[in-house]
């Protein structure tokens, strides 16, 4: 994937809501790097990045279905995205679809 293929996606990844802060830092440092000597290296903290980020639909069932999903999501959030982890889970899918872990799906998929 191209550095303007994957800059729309790194933009998306950065502005969605469900972006951890350590994701977000080291995409703004990649969108930053581009066309720098920097850039390669950015590449590399960005796939690594995405990879320790991306949740697994096995955990964010685990999660929303938990005490602490309930803490962090609120009773009605957590319950929702619980059922959509199952539904998601029931036609195939290996990891969260937020916006978030999309993004990180399609750079290491690249």
């Amino acid at each position: 994937m191209t550095s303007k293929e994957l800059k729309p996606i790194v933009t998306s990844i950065i502005e969605a809501p469900s972006c951890c802060p350590e994701l977000k830092e080291v995409a703004q440092a990649w969108l930053n790097s581009l066309g720098t000597e920097q850039e390669a290296a950015a590449t590399e903290k960005l796939m690594a990045e995405a990879k320790a980020d991306i949740t697994t639909v096995d955990n964010l069932i685990a999660l929303t279905g938990s005490e602490l999903g309930v803490q962090i999501f609120g009773e009605k959030l957590a319950q929702d995205l619980h059922a959509h982890g199952l539904d998601i889970k029931s036609k195939g899918a290996m990891y969260c679809d937020c916006p978030a872990c999309a993004g990180c799906l399609a750079i290491i998929e690249g």
